[in-house]
């Protein structure tokens, strides 16, 4: 049987913009490439889930608009259920705007707009579907009432809470003692822990803060140096696979997608950590977010030679 993952998060339609460099401040530089791509890290890590084989449903707000229109069609393809999925008559559509330089970093300014009015009461609405999940997949560009709604139901029902605190916020200990699963980025480790996570001993100590704080595993993911596992029980560094930076935008999405995914399907915490970093590189790889998320023929290929 496939593993069921719900997402509750959010919708950004991305409007990306390649340049050389980023602009001085009242700076006008003329940029390489433009595209338009359906991102939101909600909606991304939803796809980067069902790609690999996996039942996903998802659970957020969009506009009722020609953006919202498009991320409902791509869903129906992608075979991701959206009964949940509110079109929202009041607030538009989510929009991001990357802006990415020569090197591949990139830069993002979010404008949440419909996201920002999912409740807890939808959340409600969607009880079942979170109770019948293996895992239930939480980030934190929906409002934090909604996300610890869903992981009080899961909770209740027994399903693995995976919680990606990104962007990085201040997090409530009650929200946090739901999380199973922590997935930091280097950056989002430091705001959140107060600790550098430059070198391992740092990361360890950062991701013991969290550790503390009753969260179970925590996962930090470090980029090019790979990433950092630890539990009461383990701790293990796992090395990027080396590959030709394009675009890291979505890279973390695609990690977490598939550590939910693999989890889901039955992997140990250590199997689904490799694909997640897998899954992660191979993102960086090609321009925009969804383009960029592998799907399963791809990652198995890549992972049987890496």
């Amino acid at each position: 049987m496939m593993g069921r993952v719900t997402v509750v998060g959010s919708f950004m339609f991305d409007l990306v913009a390649r340049a050389p460099r980023r602009p001085k401040t009242g700076e006008t530089i003329i940029g390489d490439s433009f595209g338009m791509f359906i991102g939101g890290k909600g909606a991304n890590q939803a796809i980067a889930a069902s790609r690999l084989n996996t039942l996903v449903c998802m659970v957020g707000r969009l506009g009722d608009d020609l953006f919202g229109n498009q991320f409902l069609d791509k869903f129906s393809d992608e075979k991701i259920n959206t009964d949940f999925v509110i079109q929202d008559k009041k607030n538009g559509t989510g929009v991001g705007m990357p802006l990415i330089d020569a090197s591949g970093d990139n830069s993002i300014v979010i404008i949440p707009r419909a996201n920002t009015a999912l409740t807890a009461e939808n959340i409600n609405q969607s009880y079942e579907a979170i109770a019948n999940s293996d895992i239930l997949l939480l980030q934190l560009e929906v409002p934090i009432e909604a996300s610890q709604r869903a992981a009080e139901i899961a909770k209740e029902n027994n399903t693995i809470v995976i919680l990606n605190p990104a962007p990085a916020r201040e997090i409530p200990d009650t929200l946090l003692d739901l999380v199973d699963i922590l997935t930091p980025n280097e950056s989002e480790t430091e705001i959140l822990s107060g600790i550098s996570a430059t070198t391992e001993k740092e990361a360890k100590e950062a991701a013991r803060i969290f550790m503390d704080k009753g969260v179970e595993t925590v996962i930090l993911t470090l980029g090019s140096r790979g990433s950092l596992l630890l539990t009461a029980n383990v701790e293990s560094f796992f090395p990027a696979n080396q590959v030709d930076v394009v675009d890291t935008t979505a890279a973390g999405d695609a990690f977490c997608g598939a550590l939910a995914a693999s989890l889901a399907n039955g992997s140990t915490i250590e199997e689904a950590v490799k694909t997640g970093n897998a899954a992660g590189a191979l993102a960086v790889t090609k321009l925009g977010a969804e383009p960029s998320l592998p799907k399963k023929a791809e990652l198995d290929q890549f992972l049987a030679v890496n």
